[in-house]
């Protein structure tokens, strides 16, 4: 108990001497001092590198601009590519007197880019995002080569192999350079890209067929893709180094090793069973019943290729698509959701114009500017979301707010569509432009957000031709319900008006098959054959509808996920 208080008064007593002594004093004010120094210089350390890393940051933020906008050359041009091709395949046709094959131009295009969506995926882990871009570009050039109506057919399959290629690694490469939060608002940018090509292509290809030959619609792009495939190897990332020298012995054998990687077995079945299920989708109703045989026995083909797919993946070291892919519930929810969307959404784009040319007598020209609108919702709505992500980090409202207002889109013209629509109830169509839009990009990062970073190349590979797949199912189906209904109601009407047997057939016959012969007829035939179109119409509304409902069920068992600024 003494000694405390005698250890504390020696305690005072140092303290003390150190007070009175000048030499201690001058050593602590030094040691002060030098403290204060070593804290400047580490602060003006710090300052300097946070400006490096600004200066840093910025170098890097050009460098994604200039990636990103090269890559966006080869979207436009892809998707221009597409629609130049909807407006000229009659006449490239009529110069080979084969008008009835016509289709096949549009049918052979989306079929390859759909067998080859996913092989790019892998390719492009296996083999680097660059080399697989510069060979998809030049795939598309080789296919505008051709001097019969087959072989431009068969081009027409090279080139889509090539597009489904540009459209995917896009995406795979934004996610590549960009944190999760800002891949929203770049793929915004990509799908205003897309849409402008679509929207250009067009038009711009038919006044190229009328002015200076359909061939130069296709030629007049091998300068620009030329100057694309230049600026992708200048700007994009380069590929692992034993892929720049393949002539090196070393190079040879990662080369070889990488061969080995490819899943051919694999990649064959997948090809095989997506065309088995696209081919018939492509032909039933129109070309061959549903229930012929051919269209039967390729449904079933498809089912067994995919039983046999699933069964060789199991076994697959490397898949070319991993099935690990379809273990995690949010990603299968994305793939549905964003597909469903989009099958509701071009039911809506082949329905709008028919309507306007039906009842109110508009030209091709005149109905189709009434999809302008709902193509301004697209661009904003993808805009916006990507904005919203990236301040946010949130996506699972934004894909609930998405399917919701495109299916009060479908259900307003399912309500008030019934002819004699003015413009102010022509915009019903904004909402779905705008929530597809959304859909685009917020599905993206929901299905981002969960997948393994060494399966993201195959996921959106599977994503784009999941959307495919969908896009092609809704719009026969949407076809079908509106020519199902158009049929039956026209006959009862026109049994009403007291009109034989055959004159019945042959207005159904030319209704059915025309829309301009509604403008040919008059009277009560006339009015009989829009009201028919516009009933018909609804139900083709109500599959939109149904479609879209269906994926606002399901986007409510998303779950919202942390995602890194």
């Amino acid at each position: 108990m003494t000694q405390q208080p005698e250890a504390g008064h020696r305690g005072d007593e140092v303290a003390q001497h150190t007070e009175r002594s000048p030499l201690l004093n001058t050593a602590r004010a030094a040691q002060s001092n030098g403290n204060r120094i070593a804290k400047d210089i580490v602060d003006e350390e710090e300052r300097l590198g946070e400006r490096n890393q600004e200066q840093g940051n910025g170098k890097v933020q050009i460098s994604v601009v200039k990636i990103i906008s090269v890559l966006l050359i080869g979207i436009f041009i892809a998707n221009a590519d597409g629609s130049m091709l909807l407006a000229t395949h009659a006449t490239i046709a009529s110069e080979f007197n084969d008008l009835t094959n016509s289709t096949w131009l549009i049918t052979s295009f989306a079929l390859a880019g759909a067998a080859t969506q996913t092989l790019y995926g892998k390719l492009s882990d296996i083999y680097g995002r660059k080399p697989l871009v510069i060979i998809a570009y030049s795939i598309l050039v080789i296919g505008w080569l051709g001097f019969t109506m087959w072989q431009v057919v068969l081009g027409r399959v090279i080139s889509g192999a090539g597009s489904s290629g540009m459209t995917a690694l896009v995406s795979v490469l934004i996610t590549d350079i960009l944190p999760i939060r800002d891949v929203a608002q770049w793929r915004a940018f990509v799908n205003v890209v897309a849409t402008a090509g679509r929207s250009i292509g067009g038009p711009l290809g038919g006044w190229l067929a009328d002015v200076v030959g359909w061939r130069w619609s296709f030629l007049g792009q091998v300068p620009i893709v030329g100057l694309a495939i230049v600026l992708v190897a200048i700007y994009l990332p380069k590929p692992p180094p034993e892929s720049e020298s393949p002539a090196s012995p070393a190079a040879s054998n990662a080369n070889r090793g990488k061969w080995n990687r490819i899943d051919f077995k694999g990649s064959v079945i997948f090809a095989s069973m997506v065309l088995a299920l696209l081919l018939p989708i492509e032909l039933g109703g129109e070309k061959l019943p549903w229930t012929h045989p051919i269209i039967v026995s390729l449904f079933i083909v498809s089912g067994i290729l995919l039983a046999l797919f699933i069964s060789v993946e199991k076994r697959e070291e490397e898949p070319i698509l991993p099935l690990e892919i379809f273990h995690r519930r949010d990603a299968v929810l994305s793939f549905l959701i964003l597909g469903l969307q989009m099958a509701a959404q071009i039911s809506l784009m082949f329905s709008v114009p028919i309507y306007f040319q039906v009842t109110a007598g508009m030209s091709n020209t005149e109905a189709g500017m009434h999809l302008v609108p709902a193509v301004v919702g697209n661009a904003v709505g993808g805009l916006l979301s990507g904005l919203i992500i990236k301040r946010s980090g949130r996506y699972k409202l934004l894909v609930v707010l998405s399917v919701t207002c495109a299916s009060l889109s479908y259900l307003s013209m399912m309500l008030r569509w019934h002819g004699n629509t003015n413009w102010w109830e022509s915009l019903y169509i904004v909402p779905s432009g705008f929530g597809s839009g959304i859909a685009q990009s917020a599905v993206f990062i929901s299905l981002q957000a969960v997948i393994d970073p060494a399966h993201m190349a195959p996921a959106i590979s599977f994503m784009y031709l999941s959307t495919t797949v969908w896009i092609t199912i809704g719009l026969p189906i949407s076809n079908a319900a509106m020519q199902a209904s158009l049929r039956s109601t026209l006959q009862t009407r026109l049994l009403d008006l007291g009109l034989s047997g055959k004159a019945i057939q042959t207005i159904l016959e030319n209704a059915t098959s025309d829309v301009g012969y509604v403008s040919r007829t008059t009277g009560a035939v006339h009015a009989a054959i829009v009201d028919s179109y516009v009933d018909g119409l609804w139900w083709s509304h109500g599959v939109s509808f149904a479609s879209s409902s269906t994926a606002i069920v399901l986007s409510l068992f998303l779950k919202q996920r942390r995602i890194d600024v």
